[in-house]
Order: structure tokens, then C-alpha cells, then sequence
């Protein structure tokens, strides 16, 4: 039995960290606990939200920016090349995963993310000043990819890091509704730049769109980022971590070589069970504008609208997965999303090729309600699989390392698999064989809800 066990300030941390609001504990739980929990909850909110906003706005104007920074081409071509440097800039995430996780696991979530949330906004900012290709030539995409780069590195430890920060904080019964509100947050900051992207495309002529209106959004990056790095700075580190911080002989010297020696089980499992939310994240509420109008010929604002349609509802979704998750489990709720996927995508796709907008919109909702039964419980189960002294490491490794892999190359994929195969069923195909994969790991690991965390 580890000394942490042992200790009474293990005791404090078990109170503070896992005790329903209202049961006793030390540290005054049930008082401060829920005021300081309001604020936890507010700046994982708009921080998240702040960075996936800015994150994208790219998915959504991946035709316009096309047109902006490749040379002229075919127009699937030019996709490609812009979908390709979404990518690119995901092959990053893995290492900024290694960095977020060390910098979260030995000086604390509160300042990796406060961090993160600076470099995200600040390179965001810059790709409204960069000169298009028609101004600076090949430049132009070299500067593109470069600012990608440095986004994707930041963006790394923000979805892991709001999601240890939640869980640690939240009572035992409720930290999958409380983690949910990461995911609720990724997806208000899509609701958001899809809200802009539908505006601009109506209110501007093809030429204003294409020459200014389209770096507007990018503009809003800094004075967000800097509301939410404020918002962070105010806060304390949770419970679990400063317990853990002040026995410094129990934390390891490098978290992230630790997981990899002891906690290989779980960074595997991990990696596959967060395979159908890169895959079906992307292609559902990211890519699938540029499905509608490049594939099926709807025009730009009736895309956008369908999405914005379809997010709202998603969001709506979520905190009901979160608390399902809470009652029913992880495990039951993430093999019940892959079986759904496994059985209802391809038929779903099928019925998007109708024309018909309303079917559109009833098929989005659907397929963003199946997704929100991964997403809303992922958050939760992959921050309770870890270990307090490892759990920044574990979840932003096998989250990063899922979504360099499968998460950033979904767009890509499903715009090649199409071309290959002249099929448009081909990313429902695509979600089917992620879902498959997502329901293998899921089987092999042990339900993590309603049990104390562990913290060694």
C-alpha cells in the first residue's frame, strides 16, 4: 500500500476531489467546494470554447482558404492541399501531448493551460495577417502550414487538460456531467464559427468573401484568448494535484515515461477507444459543410445552416450522455455509440444524398446525437483510466496520438476515399471501420465510474 494511502492528507484529497457536493470532508467541501466548483466549470468552458472556436474556423472555410493560399487547380486539388495542411498540423499533436502532459503532470493543469490558451490565440491572430498566394506565391502556403503547426501544438493540451481539471474537481457522482462540459464547449465554439461562416457567406459577395471577409473570424482571436487566459490565472490547481505536489517523493521526475512503463494497458486502450471521436468529430461537425455543398451541391449557406442546426442540438445532447455516464457507466454508453455507428452511418449518408434539406438536418441531429453518446462519456472515462501523477500525460498522449493519426486526416481521407472510390458513402464507411475499432478497445477495459480516483 503507497504512503498516499496511508496519509491523512490522502484523506483530505479523497473529500475534496470525490465527495458529493453536500457530504462532508475536509478543506470545507461543501461550502467552498461548490463556489470554487462554479468557477472551475465557467473557465473550462470559455477556454475550450476560445480554442476550438479559433481551431475551426479553418474546417469551415477550407473552400474559400483554398482558393486563397493554392495556386489555381482543379477545385478537388485545392482541397486536398488545404485539407492536407489541417492535417500536417495535427502530425504535431503528439509531442505537444508529451510537452501539455509534463508541463500539467509537474507544475500543475492551472498553468498548462493557461499557457496553451496564449499560443493558440496569438497564432490563430496570425493567419489573418498572412498575404495570399496570389501576393506572396508558394510564401503563402509555407507561412499557412507554419502557423497550423503551432495552433495544433497548442491546442494538444487543452482538451485534456479542461477535462483532468473537471474531473478532479468534481463530485464522484457526477464527473461525467461534469467532464461533458469540455466537449459541450468544443462544440459551442463550432456552433459559433459555424454561426460566422453562414453569416459571412450570405452578407458578402463571392469576391469580398474571398478577398477580406474571410479572415475576419481569425481576428477574434486574441481579445478571446486573452478573457479566457484571465479567467484561468484566477483559479487554483485541484485538490488531487497539490496533495500530489506537496509528497514530492511520490511524483515522478518524468510522468510521461512513467506512463509508458507502467500504464501501457490503458494509453492502448485509450488510444482505440478515442479513435470514433477523432474520426466522427471531424467528418460530422467539422468536414461535413464541405460535404454538403463540394459533394452533394448544396449551396455554402443552406451547409452551414444545416450544421449550425445539427451543433445546437449536439450540445443539448451531451450533458444528457454526461449524466447517463454517471448512472449507467462508461463502458455501457461508449460500446452502445460504436454499435450505432457500426449499424446506422452508411444507411444515414444514403439518405443525406435526397436533397432534401429538412432529411439533411434530421440526419445531422441524428448522427451528432450517436456521437455525443462517445463524446460525452470520453472525457470522463479517459481521465479516470489514468492516475492523478500521470493523468495529464496518459489522456493527452492517447487523445493527441488517436487524433494525429485519425482526427486531423478525416477530412483529407474522406475527400480522397470519395475520389477513390467515386463513391459518396465512402466517409460513412470510414466512421463504420473507427466505430469497429472504438468497440474492440472499449471491451477490454474495466468500468471506471463511481470509484475514487486513483492518484498513484
Amino acid at each position: 500500500m503507497s504512503t498516499q494511502q496511508n496519509s491523512p492528507r490522502a484523506g483530505v484529497v479523497a473529500a475534496d476531489a470525490n465527495a458529493p457536493a453536500g457530504a462532508g470532508g475536509g478543506m470545507d467541501n461543501a461550502v467552498a467546494g461548490k463556489s470554487v466548483r462554479r468557477r472551475v466549470v465557467t473557465a473550462s468552458f470559455i477556454g475550450n470554447f476560445v480554442e476550438w472556436f479559433d481551431y475551426a474556423v479553418y474546417g469551415y472555410l477550407a473552400a474559400v482558404i483554398s482558393s486563397v493560399f493554392f495556386p489555381e487547380a482543379d477545385r478537388q486539388t485545392a482541397l486536398l492541399a488545404t485539407f492536407a495542411v489541417f492535417a500536417i498540423s495535427f502530425f504535431v499533436r503528439p509531442l505537444g501531448g508529451f510537452f501539455w502532459g509534463h508541463i500539467g503532470d509537474k507544475l500543475g493543469r492551472r498553468k498548462a493551460l493557461s499557457l496553451s490558451i496564449v499560443i493558440m490565440s496569438v497564432s490563430t491572430f496570425c493567419i489573418a495577417l498572412i498575404p495570399g498566394y496570389g501576393t506572396i506565391g508558394m510564401l503563402a502556403p509555407v507561412l499557412l502550414l507554419l502557423v497550423r503547426v503551432v495552433q495544433g501544438f497548442s491546442a494538444a493540451g487543452e482538451y485534456a487538460g479542461a477535462s483532468a481539471f473537471l474531473v478532479e474537481y468534481a463530485p464522484a457522482n457526477r464527473r461525467g456531467l461534469y467532464a461533458a462540459v469540455v466537449p459541450a464547449s468544443t462544440a459551442a465554439g463550432l456552433l459559433l464559427g459555424s454561426l460566422i461562416a453562414a453569416l459571412l457567406s450570405s452578407v458578402l459577395s463571392t469576391d469580398q468573401l474571398h478577398e477580406w471577409g474571410w479572415r475576419l473570424p481569425f481576428l477574434l482571436a486574441a481579445p478571446m484568448g486573452l478573457i479566457g487566459r484571465y479567467i484561468r490565472t484566477k483559479l487554483e490547481d485541484t485538490p488531487a494535484f497539490r496533495a500530489l505536489a506537496d509528497q514530492e517523493e511520490s511524483a515522478p521526475k518524468a510522468p510521461a515515461l512513467d506512463m509508458f512503463r507502467t500504464y501501457r494497458k490503458q494509453l492502448v486502450i485509450a488510444c482505440g477507444a478515442v479513435l470514433l471521436n477523432a474520426v466522427g468529430f471531424y467528418v460530422i461537425l467539422s468536414y461535413m459543410p464541405t460535404y454538403l455543398s463540394e459533394e452533394l451541391g448544396f449551396g455554402p449557406t443552406e451547409s452551414f445552416l444545416a450544421t449550425t442546426i445539427a451543433l445546437a442540438s449536439y450540445i443539448g445532447f451531451i450533458f444528457l450522455t454526461g449524466l447517463a455516464s454517471d448512472r449507467f457507466g462508461r463502458k455501457r454508453m461508449l460500446i452502445t455509440a460504436s454499435v450505432l455507428f457500426m449499424l446506422l452511418t452508411v444507411p444515414a449518408f444514403m439518405l443525406l444524398d435526397t436533397g432534401n434539406f429538412l432529411v439533411i438536418v434530421l440526419v445531422q441531429i441524428l448522427l451528432g446525437g450517436m456521437l455525443t453518446l462517445n463524446d460525452g462519456t470520453l472525457p470522463s472515462f479517459l481521465a479516470e483510466l489514468f492516475p492523478t501523477k500521470v493523468r495529464y500525460s496518459g489522456f493527452a498522449v492517447s487523445f493527441n496520438l488517436s487524433n494525429a493519426l485519425f482526427g486531423g486526416t478525416a477530412p483529407f481521407m474522406a475527400t480522397l476515399l470519395i475520389g477513390l472510390t467515386q463513391s459518396k458513402l465512402a466517409p460513412g464507411w470510414y466512421l463504420v471501420a473507427a466505430a469497429a475499432v472504438s468497440l474492440t478497445a472499449v471491451l477490454f477495459a474495466a468500468e471506471t465510474s463511481r470509484k475514487p480516483l486513483k492518484h498513484l
